[in-house]
């Protein structure tokens, strides 16, 4: 018994495996995952057990700084999560998790938590989608919404690329009619090619990854491959 204490504890604050655990300990790992499941982590006595399937609820982990957003957690099923950013990760973090995005049924959960922790609450980061915005203002009424930084950049990174690849279909068309032309007339069709050895089209293509990197972290191959592709594309070159 008192070994079994002991593995719990492991088990409480380590991210091992009961099976693990006991390869390592030369116990049965099968029978300590039972022991640990059915009694004693007191999962089946758990008070949110009733509902932790569609939704579970922290409340003494909320402080004054909170974050919101959705993820997949399993089989590709959506759950919005709340956390307490000053936690950074650490024990502590997570506040509520509910399953879905439905605005109605994440404020009937967030709700649940008692006013006086809401109304403690003084900023609350999220992204851009109008439901967050809207379960935000909503639970949480006198916090300051802030938009999150990375989303922010995603949008920006993601405009950029829809630039190059319309670019790169007005490039794959124009060739496709060289290469019908060239047909019609009896000839074989070569593209031209930049200084770099690549076609437009190819240009284009290869120029996914350097648009998503900083300057300052470009390659020599990749410096040289952005100078041409910025030539002949000064939208781009502005919008990068």
């Amino acid at each position: 018994m008192i070994l079994r204490l002991f593995l719990k504890n492991y088990i409480d604050t380590l991210p091992v495996s009961c099976k693990l655990l006991g390869f390592l300990f030369g116990v049965n790992g099968e029978l300590l995952e039972r022991q640990y499941r059915n009694h004693l982590s007191g999962y089946l006595s758990w008070e949110q057990l009733s509902h932790a399937e569609k939704w579970i609820l922290f409340e003494k982990n909320i402080d004054a700084y909170v974050g919101i957003d959705e993820d997949c957690l399993s089989q590709g099923e959506l759950y919005t999560i709340l956390i307490n950013k000053e936690r950074i990760g650490r024990s502590g973090s997570i506040i509520a998790i509910i399953k879905g995005t439905d605005v109605k049924i994440i404020t009937s959960v967030l709700l649940r938590l008692s006013r006086r922790r809401r109304f403690k609450v003084r900023e609350i980061t999220l992204d851009m989608a109008p439901n967050m915005e809207q379960i935000a203002r909503i639970c949480f009424p006198v916090a300051r919404r802030v938009t999150d930084r990375f989303h922010v950049q995603k949008l920006a990174y993601e405009a950029v690329q829809e630039m190059r690849v319309k670019a790169r279909w007005e490039a794959q068309d124009e060739e496709s009619i060289q290469i019908a032309h060239a047909r019609a007339c009896g000839k074989i069709y070569h593209a031209p090619v930049f200084e770099n050895g690549d076609s437009r089209k190819q240009l284009l293509a290869r120029s996914i990854y350097l648009l998503y990197k900083k300057e300052s972290l470009w390659t020599e191959s990749q410096r040289a491959h952005a100078a041409i592709l910025f030539r002949e594309y000064p939208d781009i070159k502005k919008a990068y």
